[in-house]
């Protein structure tokens, strides 16, 4: 590693341990006032934020991102100031009889500095949405953003070392050398958002310093539509949670499962939607841009395989954008050896499969790798029951696309190969923190009945808490 990174870090990683050691139970008013910088500060430069991103893309849509990278974040800071003091309180737990009248309390601590290694794809949200979690915990915080969306890190850099002293939260600009080295530091607990290929990368890094990690990673998310389905309004709500930032969403709908004779009507419905939405793609300041020359080179060439396999591709416009606006096409027929069904697309191309019982829709699913999000359309209770219960993702959305992401209340993350390790309110909060047990011995302890020198009083009460057990 080049010294002078590692000095880099090391100092920036040392500034914060210093702090931490020296304020290891930040108060309530200190941890509010963090987050109320925060949410400040994301909507006094919402816009900047937005413009960087749309710089950065080479187009993005502004509603997009202040609805995705800003509001969020806005939201999220705002639901954990609400809460703040409930989070913080110990937590009286159930004590068994035989410990009474001694007690258990559940103690939640920081656990010291954290490190968040973000994406280009919402640069802003996912780099503070975390955040938000590690300083209502308490923590300390270093950010390596993307090298992806140089203009949106480099704003982040400047406008957190504007609101907030390094000892609380920097963000450390910089290229993959930087993340592989930013990885490697004994951090108190890492979070990184990616795919899962540099997940895995991440947590071998991390394990050689015995660092927690929390993995957002991705996956072949499925869209299930079964025959109760509303064929109108689920073709509305799939358009818009496949087009959203053109399908650079790690909760976007991958691929379709649809019954065999629903197919060809869906498609159309599809079609129609996404041109609704988006009447023309080229110069559309609705539609984002792809964001670097080599994601839109990929995803070229998963068409291009698609189709030289057979597959046929329907796209939803016939204008041709100068610029990386990618027009939208789903693809039918797709062989299941195409690049398209064994990689996370991350973009406007939607293959649809078909299938004739929904236990092989389900086996389908269960076959691959567990997704990141699962979606379900129908009408059919008994219908969606089975299919919550015989497959397992990170989470699920019935009849829409996306929005259990936006659920503070519920916690957010993958399973298996799409990720480990949850956040998003409470459960941000408890990621970042040490949940230390403390039993509260009393003065009456009947504890003492267990000691030596063991006799038949012993033996009588051992045998009446085995019976009461």
């Amino acid at each position: 590693m080049d010294t002078a990174l590692h000095e880099r870090l090391h100092l920036a990683l040392g500034t914060q341990r210093r702090a931490f050691e020296a304020e290891r139970q930040p108060s309530y008013e200190v941890r509010r006032d963090r987050l109320r910088r925060l949410r400040a500060m994301t909507r006094q430069h919402a816009e900047a934020l937005a413009a960087a991103m749309a710089q950065d893309f080479g187009h993005r849509a502004r509603q997009e991102s202040l609805l995705a990278d800003v509001f969020t974040v806005e939201s999220a800071a705002g639901h954990a100031m609400r809460r703040l003091r409930r989070w913080m309180k110990p937590r009286r737990v159930e004590t068994p009889l035989h410990f009474l009248p001694g007690r258990n309390l559940l103690m939640r601590q920081p656990l010291g500095v954290v490190g968040i290694v973000s994406p280009w794809n919402y640069p802003y949200y996912l780099a503070m949405a975390p955040a938000v979690a590690a300083l209502a915990a308490g923590n300390r915080v270093l950010i390596k953003p993307s090298e992806l969306t140089p203009a949106t890190s480099a704003l982040m850099a400047q406008l957190v070392a504007q609101h907030f002293a390094p000892e609380e939260m920097q963000v450390i600009a910089g290229d993959a050398e930087v993340g592989r080295a930013f990885t490697e530091l004994p951090l108190d607990h890492l979070f990184f958002t990616g795919s899962t290929a540099v997940g895995r990368l991440v947590a071998q890094a991390a394990a050689k310093n015995l660092t927690p990690v929390t993995l957002e990673l991705g996956g072949k998310s499925p869209a299930l539509v079964d025959r109760s389905a509303d064929l109108a309004q689920t073709a509305a709500r799939l358009a818009v949670g496949k087009l959203f930032n053109a399908g650079q969403t790690c909760v976007a709908p991958d691929y379709l499962l649809v019954p065999r004779e629903l197919v060809e009507p869906l498609a159309q419905r599809l079609l129609a939607e996404m041109r609704r939405l988006y009447p023309h793609i080229a110069g559309n300041a609705d539609y984002t841009a792809i964001c670097t020359p080599r994601h839109l080179a990929r995803l070229q060439g998963l068409l291009d395989d698609a189709q030289a396999r057979g597959a046929r591709v329907l796209r939803s416009h016939t204008d041709t954008p100068e610029d990386r606006r990618l027009v939208p096409a789903l693809l039918l027929d797709v062989p299941p050896d195409a690049a398209v069904m064994q990689e996370e697309i991350f973009g406007p191309l939607l293959p649809v499969l078909a299938y004739d019982r929904p236990e092989d829709a389900i086996a389908h699913v269960n076959a691959g790798e567990r997704p990141l999000a699962l979606y379900w359309f129908g009408r059919d209770r008994a219908a969606r029951e089975q299919v919550l219960a015989q497959t397992l993702a990170g989470g699920v959305t019935v009849n829409d696309c996306l929005w259990h992401l936006g659920q503070e209340e519920q916690p957010f993350g993958g399973v298996g190969a799409s990720g480990m390790g949850a956040y998003h309110g409470e459960w941000g909060f408890r990621s970042f923190s040490k949940e230390k047990p403390v039993f509260l011995q009393s003065r009456w302890a009947g504890t003492r009945l267990f000691q030596p020198p063991y006799g038949a009083t012993f033996e009588r009460l051992l045998a009446l808490l085995r019976r009461l057990g």
